[in-house]
């Protein structure tokens, strides 16, 4: 305000005498406080951006490599003592997952730490470097890849809980193959679309990690790569949460009907699949919903109009989303190292041995308070 009132004085007032020092000092003064306020306003926001720094990045990243490992030697453990065609098509889609998310947490996770260890926060408004454009293809690739995986496996096993005849004759160890580089290829397809200026990658605030083009400047072809990586990202949690319902479903009423033992035996392993699918599922909700859906509401307001104030808080969304996804490679592990049959069966007999436990104390703590009191009825008589 104050240089608009300065620029209105010069051109009508009588020049630049003693009367125009006064307006010219209280604008430069203005012009300093303003360009100090928005340094130390950004300052603010960067270091709450990368709260941690590369201690906690770090740290994530160790735990997400032990997590994945010891669930990969489950996993390998499993498949190579299971004969079960439908158990042993599961396994070999769950160490893909595995491996996937082993492979999505070590990539990235390495870029952004060396972007913490070399340049600190560079300016969220850097013109995106050949680093970057790999970094925004990996989290991509091995973001739709996760989702796309626990899609498939939702379909198998709901083909293999309500229609087993047909899952026998259409599932084999070659064409879940086929499928797994079915999957990888289409993320990398979707990946490579920048490549071909069919949508942008760049760096994100604080300036730690890129990813595609959601504010500021946002094209059509912006707006199209965004819905595709959203849409696709949510259509494939849509339809594993539809097939684990139906397996679900399926599986209680089975159990309910209280078949013979052999398909008692036969059930509990699609019980622990199924299981492990909606493990899968939620974890998957919990961490890629809110980025899926940030992006989509930060690309279209920015491109409807000017983000303005709101600018700062889109922002923040989107540092929330990818911290939450970041966090989808460390609790996947855990689905296949606890919800197994042999953990969850000494879980169920250490609290039954817990009760019976309580129950054989009371029962005896019954009978021992009967006979002593039996007894001082016999001494009083």
């Amino acid at each position: 305000m104050f240089s608009m009132h300065h620029s209105n004085s010069s051109s009508h007032g009588p020049g630049p005498g003693l009367g125009s020092a006064p307006f010219t000092l209280l604008s430069n003064q203005s012009q300093g406080m303003a360009a100090v306020a928005a340094v130390s306003k950004r300052g603010n926001l960067t270091s709450e951006g990368s709260a941690g720094g590369p201690f906690v990045a770090g740290l994530s990243m160790t735990l997400g490599i032990v997590f994945n490992i010891v669930a990969l030697v489950i996993l390998a453990n499993a498949y190579t003592h299971h004969r079960r065609r439908s158990k042993a098509t599961f396994l070999l889609f769950a160490s893909s997952l595995v491996m996937t998310d082993f492979a999505g947490h070590v990539i990235p996770g390495t870029l952004v730490l060396r972007l913490y260890l070399c340049r600190g926060a560079p300016a969220p408004l850097s013109p995106p470097d050949r680093l970057c454009q790999f970094l925004g293809g990996s989290m991509v690739f091995f973001g739709l890849c996760p989702l796309f995986l626990g899609c498939a496996m939702a379909v198998e096993r709901c083909l293999g809980v309500t229609r087993p005849l047909l899952h026998a004759s259409l599932v084999t160890t070659t064409r879940t193959k086929l499928c797994l580089s079915s999957i990888w290829l289409l993320a990398l397809c979707v990946a490579l679309l920048p490549c071909f200026r069919l949508g942008a990658y760049t760096y994100q605030f604080p300036g730690t990690w890129c990813f595609i083009k959601v504010l500021e400047d946002t094209r059509q072809a912006d707006v199209a790569f965004v819905l595709l990586f959203s849409g696709l990202g949510l259509a494939s949690l849509s339809i594993a949460l539809v097939c684990n319902t139906v397996s679900g479903v399926t599986l209680v009423l089975a159990r309910l009907r209280k078949k013979s033992s052999t398909h008692r035996s036969a059930k509990s392993h699609d019980i622990e699949m199924v299981v492990q699918l909606v493990g899968i599922m939620v974890t998957s909700c919990i961490c890629w919903s809110p980025l899926l859906i940030f992006g989509l509401m930060s690309v279209t307001h920015s491109y409807s109009s000017s983000t303005g104030e709101d600018l700062e808080t889109y922002k923040m969304l989107m540092v929330m989303g990818v911290r939450l996804a970041s966090w989808n490679q460390i609790l996947d592990p855990w689905v296949y190292i606890l919800l197994r049959r042999a953990v969850l069966r000494k879980i169920c007999l250490m609290t039954t041995r817990r009760t019976d436990l309580r129950g054989s104390t009371f029962r005896r703590w019954e009978v021992s308070s009967l006979r002593s009191s039996e007894k001082k009825a016999a001494n009083k008589i």
